[in-house]
């Protein structure tokens, strides 16, 4: 005989349907019904099961049957029963739902070490102070902070903003000139829709922005990077608009020299181009006087990128641009009509985190918290890997370990052998510029189009600001083996053994090159 019916069993004001069907023992067909129910999760640990009057009631079953089906499931550990309390579905008999991984050919271990450059020590977060502005900022907020936000961004830290970059970068704006985002990546986006293409980029750079930019159809060239920072002479008439770290070449390390500074506001003037100033850690100087933003040369011509991402969190998502006035209204445009983007209630508490000094003291605070960590860096290498030489270290939160050629790959490996996450040098090269890491001669096109490009910038800027520039091919770029080191991120218990790790992936010393640098002393031992 076959049966197929579904009853159901009132447990605890719900109710629970059971699927009785097949041939055979009516005890058998129920318990397999309870099994399942357990096993998908129908019947979660814990819940409390009908008396087995109720249920041999409800499903027309003797009441023996299911009382020998309950006890068989508590002996079988599926169910729990304890006089009082009733019949429950047992703790331990929680469904467990299989994980399907995919296979892949090697298991990667996390790093146990984290020196990627990229953001500061989360521990360190001003909590405390972060509160005590959010409690003033909240008690103060006018109503329309609660209602739909203005793309703008909230008036009170375009103020704040406004005094603060003034006075510690340099910049010139008011407020009506400052638009809030979620972050450089946020404004990059707004300004390539706004913008267009294509932008010219320094030729060491994050690939994140490049990529960034190509995914709203802006493409980049490269510009050439040297000591004295990004190449300008590169820049052509066709160039829209140009990405710069004027003051802390990323990631290279070094300002943008004074000469370089005047051509490319030049540039921009002579040819109705754009600088775009990423100042992402314009506020870490160690060992020069601070280097003002490019955007006070020519505020109708730069527009200068910023956020908190460095100083205090990446998690926090406040940016800002300072924009020259004729971009103002269509990067609001393009933000949309309501702000989606920030929080009002953090850009408030920001405001008056930065009118309070508190901003200023946590700046400081992480000053010489980075400058420490540098300094051990420094140290560390100097003791145990004096081959290498260590560059970018005036500023920042990171510094670049040049290697000897050929060494950065397997560096790099040696480093995840030593449980340690760090990047290499050539990870942030621009894909245009890589065949120079090869040393071919450029293509007769190639040296036309930078003579081309000198002439450009002769035009804007003068014969002084060609020279300044640096050499006709601006573009192109030999790669440098390296490491780039952060070393802002680990904990202060675990600083120590970063460091460690990283000076046994160090390649070891080799013949001396006529060309390689000695190692710097530590700064500690700096006249």
């Amino acid at each position: 005989m076959t049966d197929s019916w579904v009853n159901s069993a009132e447990i605890l004001g719900s109710d629970l349907p059971l699927e009785l069907s097949g041939t055979g023992n009516r005890r058998a067909l129920l318990m397999d019904a309870l099994r399942e129910a357990v096993r998908s999760g129908r019947l979660a640990p814990g819940t409390r099961l009908p008396p087995y009057r109720s249920l041999a009631a409800d499903l027309g079953l003797a009441r023996n049957t299911v009382a020998d089906a309950y006890a068989e499931l508590v002996a079988e550990g599926w169910l729990a029963a304890r006089q009082g309390s009733g019949t429950r579905v047992a703790e331990r008999a929680a469904p467990v739902t299989p994980v399907h991984r995919p296979r892949t050919p090697e298991r990667v271990a996390r790093p146990v070490h984290d020196l990627v450059q990229g953001q500061p020590d989360p521990s360190v977060f001003p909590r405390t102070a972060w509160l005590a502005s959010a409690r003033r900022a909240l008690a103060a907020a006018p109503d329309d902070a609660f209602g739909p936000g203005d793309p703008h961004g909230r008036p009170e830290l375009r103020r704040a903003l406004a005094g603060y970059l003034a006075r510690v970068r340099g910049v010139r704006a008011s407020p009506e000139r400052i638009v809030l985002c979620s972050g450089a990546a946020h404004g990059l986006r707004l300004l390539a829709e706004v913008v267009g293409g294509p932008w010219a980029a320094e030729a060491y750079g994050l690939p994140f922005h490049r990529e960034l930019l190509a995914s709203h159809g802006v493409g980049t060239r490269p510009l050439g990077v040297d000591a004295d920072g990004a190449r300008v002479d590169g820049l052509t008439r066709r160039d829209r608009a140009v990405l710069l770290t004027p003051a802390h070449q990323f990631p290279t390390g070094g300002p943008l020299h004074p000469a370089r500074r005047a051509a490319v506001v030049d540039w921009a003037r002579a040819t109705g181009g754009l600088v775009v100033e990423d100042d992402y850690d314009g506020e870490f100087r160690y060992d020069r006087q601070p280097v003002g933003a490019v955007q006070g040369l020519d505020p109708e011509h730069v527009v200068l990128v910023g956020s908190v991402s460095k100083s205090l969190s990446p998690a926090l998502r406040i940016g800002w641009m300072v924009l020259p006035q004729r971009l103002v209204a269509p990067v609001v445009a393009a933000k949309g009509e309501r702000e989606q983007f920030s929080s009002a209630t953090e850009q408030l508490t920001l405001a008056d985190f930065i009118e309070s000094g508190a901003y200023d003291r946590q700046v400081r605070r992480m000053r010489q918290r980075h400058r420490r960590r540098r300094d051990q860096l420094v140290d560390a290498l100097h003791a145990r890997a004096p081959h290498v030489r260590v560059t970018g270290i005036a500023a920042g939160l990171h510094a670049v370990v040049e290697l000897p050629p050929g060494t950065e790959r397997s560096a790099v490996r040696a480093a995840a052998w030593q449980g340690l996450a760090v990047e290499g040098l050539g990870d942030y090269l621009h894909p245009g510029a890589e065949h120079a890491s090869r040393g071919p001669r450029a293509s007769r096109a190639h040296r036309a189009g930078a003579a081309g490009n000198a002439d450009a910038v002769r035009a804007a800027g003068g014969a002084d600001a060609v020279r300044a520039a640096g050499p006709a091919d601006a573009s192109l770029v030999p790669h440098r083996d390296g490491l780039v080191v952060g070393y802002a991120t680990p904990a202060e218990s675990a600083y120590p053994e970063a460091l460690d790790a990283l000076c046994r992936s160090l390649p070891p010393a080799g013949p001396p090159s006529a060309t390689a640098a000695p190692a710097p002393p530590p700064p500690s031992a700096a006249p």
